[in-house]
């Protein structure tokens, strides 16, 4: 399984308000499981943003939701969020072990240098879910542990 993480800010001046109700049209029209959580925040830089989830069964399924997020019938919904945006940033996770859903409540974590994936995971307590980023399209870290850090509010769907 794979989850597709934006992260994003609203420009400047607009309402929080009408964000939000992009957000939630968007997610809405989407046929994948999706959320987007209001963060206090980003899990590499300070200050609030929104965090959204996209949860496809692999990499096909991640195409065909690329595609989908900007057809003919999501075109609208899809525009009237991304013209509020003014900033984001995105990755790719494949889900490590624990559920394979969103988390609520999220930590992030770098896996340190020459240490391997499994002892960082010897780490954490096992049933936790563990996401992993595999592609990165910008500052992301390499670990999402899905227990341990603030519950986030879901503003989509």
């Amino acid at each position: 399984m794979l989850a597709y993480l934006f992260w994003h800010r609203p420009r400047p001046g607009v309402d929080a308000a009408e964000y939000e109700e992009a957000q939630r049209s968007f997610h809405a029209r989407l046929e994948v499981e999706s959320v987007c959580f209001r963060v206090e925040s980003l899990p590499f830089d300070d200050g609030p943003g929104y965090e959204d989830w996209y949860l496809s069964e692999d990499w096909t399924a991640l195409g065909e939701l690329n595609a989908t997020a900007v057809d003919s019938v999501h075109h609208p919904s899809h525009d009237e969020a991304a013209v509020l945006v003014s900033a984001g940033w995105g990755a790719v996770y494949a889900h490590v072990r624990g559920p394979g859903e969103i988390p609520a409540e999220a930590s992030w974590r770098h896996k340190p240098p020459g240490q391997s994936l499994d002892n960082v995971l010897a780490d954490i307590a096992g049933g936790i879910p563990v996401w992993q980023r595999q592609l990165v399209l910008g500052p992301a870290p390499e670990l999402c542990v899905g227990s341990g850090g603030p519950r986030r509010q879901s503003v989509a769907p």
